[in-house]
């Protein structure tokens, strides 16, 4: 792996690290001013959208925060090509609104890294499951 590619995988990681640690002040570090977070799915759904500069994505993540407990985090696969990184995983959700959790899901994530900071943060996830796990008992 070419030694950007390398840098822009580590970016990833030590993003997702922080995040699993609750460390705002590292995140914040590793995000650009205009970085975009996007999530698609079920719009009512609090925490699915599209959320630009970090003002935006640390709202976001207090709302997810609050709905959502991940109960289990496992990365897999993960690649890197220039400022492009994706990391491949499984996950579950206990969600707040229902009380329930999702079971075991894959997930994706696209980062796009420009001088050692993120970007853009695509997420990708059975957002399906996710939706009907949140609605559920209505």
């Amino acid at each position: 792996m070419d030694d950007k590619s390398k840098a822009t995988l580590d970016t990833a990681f030590a993003f997702m690290t922080a995040m699993g640690s609750g460390d705002t002040a590292a995140m914040e570090k590793l995000m650009a001013d205009g970085m975009v977070w996007e999530n698609e799915g079920d719009k009512e759904v609090p925490w699915i959208g599209i959320w630009k500069g970090k003002k935006e994505i640390f709202a976001f993540l207090k709302t997810f925060g609050q709905g959502a407990k991940p109960t289990m985090w496992e990365n897999g696969a993960a690649f890197a090509d220039g400022g492009h990184a994706a990391v491949f995983g499984r996950m579950a959700l206990e969600l707040t609104k229902s009380g329930k959790n999702t079971g075991p899901f894959n997930f994706a994530v696209h980062v796009e890294v420009a001088e050692g900071k993120i970007k853009r943060w695509t997420w990708f996830e059975d957002s399906h499951l996710l939706s009907r796990t949140y609605h559920a008992g209505q």
